[in-house]
């Protein structure tokens, strides 16, 4: 009867939550907040030690996730306004052609998404999908899927996106394996749900141009070469990478050790990345102070309410793993006889589609099933590959309580029923495609 208590606890502050959301309209920071502390009290916790494990919910996602996100945000804010950003997708656009952009836009969204949140990257690329579109006279559809299929992929699966960081600290995987596996499962989650998806649906599909979309303007002339922008994308993640990598050959008594730690961690590694690109690109070409400091205090503007609603589904999901909602639910799901792997996506994808923000998923995901992972003693490797697998269950089946599919239809004019056969379609393949990686992975490692 007890753990059909604490199941029932953790289903119906789901269904809560999507009802705070969607029908009451309260702010998800807020329904969070108000969802955790009802889950507390019905799964029988001690009203005094709730107030407690919020705290420690908050301050334990926070706590990484903070630093990571203000650094991230300022450093893709000045690639952006220095056109960085923009001379990477339009290099890649001129060495596919015109005939094979939807690639150029697949692989510019996967690799320009690398130091921005999901929202922020469509917003500064789309741009260039009606700039193609324009030049063309292609089919909208036909280019803007794989541009969201490499963005969403991107912030998804690799580091130093914010969903894989938070999963990678969440989970105490192995951050260098977080990245191999990321970009094994990013790439070819991509190419299926963009490019390739996105020539398939374009026939049945069609999106014109909007009409009150202008000429962008690149300032192609302005920009830093190709070679410096993309090596400052990825940049921090050759820091993070080099840790890995070298750690592995250097005895941890050594000298060398400790600070190879310390330059190839995500905190050093962004902050690093973030003053080359301020002292080596924005300053150089003759920016000023002041600008580069507005540029960096308008970055942050956003971040705070990202920050803010992670931090609650932090909350939440402290409050799972210490009323033991979390140890009843993940044991319910091993119990039934499902491997771990394949349990972590399909818990990922069923609060998904409850209530809509992949990060929250993420995080309720691990409070679900971080007491039964603890107990197995898996390796940093494969615990990656389970955050990979949690990653993709996070994306699949958008719908309406998702932001992503509003915004999908705002930027490309697509109603419900043409974004659900486009934007969920395409998600869904790349969080399945994404997941059966990790899957793959966890078996191997």
């Amino acid at each position: 009867m007890e753990t059909f208590n604490l199941i029932f606890t953790a289903v119906g502050s789901v269904l809560l939550l999507l009802f705070l959301v969607m029908k009451a309209r309260l702010h998800a920071f807020v329904a969070l907040m108000l969802v955790s502390i009802g889950a507390g009290i019905f799964s029988g916790m001690p009203v005094d030690k709730i107030a407690d494990t919020m705290q420690k919910g908050m301050g334990g996602t926070l706590g990484f996730l903070a630093i990571v996100v203000a650094l991230g945000a300022m450093f893709g804010k000045i690639l952006h306004e220095t056109g960085a950003l923009d001379q990477i997708a339009v290099k890649l656009l001129e060495k596919f052609g015109h005939s094979r952009a939807n690639y150029a836009l697949g692989i510019a969204g996967l690799i320009c998404t690398l130091p921005l949140f999901f929202d922020v990257a469509i917003v500064l690329l789309i741009g260039v999908v009606f700039a193609v579109a324009r030049r063309t006279g292609g089919n909208v559809i036909k280019l803007a899927i794989p541009l969201f299929a490499g963005v969403a992929a991107s912030a998804a699966f690799l580091l130093p996106g914010p969903t894989a960081m938070l999963l990678a600290s969440q989970m105490k995987a192995d951050f260098g394996w977080m990245i191999v596996l990321g970009l094994a499962a990013a790439i070819p989650g991509m190419l299926l749900a963009g490019p390739i998806y996105g020539n398939f649906i374009s026939k049945y599909v069609t999106l014109s141009l909007p009409a009150d979309v202008s000429e962008p303007t690149l300032g192609k002339g302005q920009m830093p070469s190709f070679g410096f922008s993309i090596s400052l994308v990825l940049f921090p993640l050759l820091l993070v990478g080099l840790k890995t990598i070298v750690a592995r050959f250097v005895s941890p008594e050594s000298s060398i050790y400790p600070w190879l730690q310390l330059i190839g961690h995500p905190f050093t590694a962004i902050l690093l990345a973030c003053l080359l690109a301020i002292y080596g690109l924005a300053l150089r070409r003759g920016m000023s102070s002041d600008k580069v400091m507005e540029i960096c205090s308008t970055a942050l503007q956003p971040a705070g309410i990202i920050l803010l609603v992670t931090g609650a589904g932090g909350v939440f999901k402290q409050v799972l793993v210490d009323s033991g909602v979390g140890p009843a639910l993940g044991n319910a799901l091993i119990g039934a006889g499902l491997p771990i792997a394949l349990a972590c996506f399909v818990l990922a994808a069923a609060v998904r589609v409850i209530q809509g923000s992949a990060t929250v998923a993420c995080l309720t995901t691990v409070g679900l099933v971080l007491p039964v992972i603890e107990l197995a003693g898996y390796s940093g490797a494969q615990l990656a590959a389970l955050s990979i697998c949690i990653a993709g269950g996070s994306i699949v089946l958008s719908h309406v309580n998702d932001s992503g599919f509003w915004l999908f239809g705002k930027f490309t004019g697509a109603n419900e029923a043409q974004t659900l056969k486009t934007w969920s379609a395409m998600e869904t393949i790349l969080g399945t495609t994404g997941a059966t990686v990790g899957m793959i992975a966890f078996s191997v490692l």
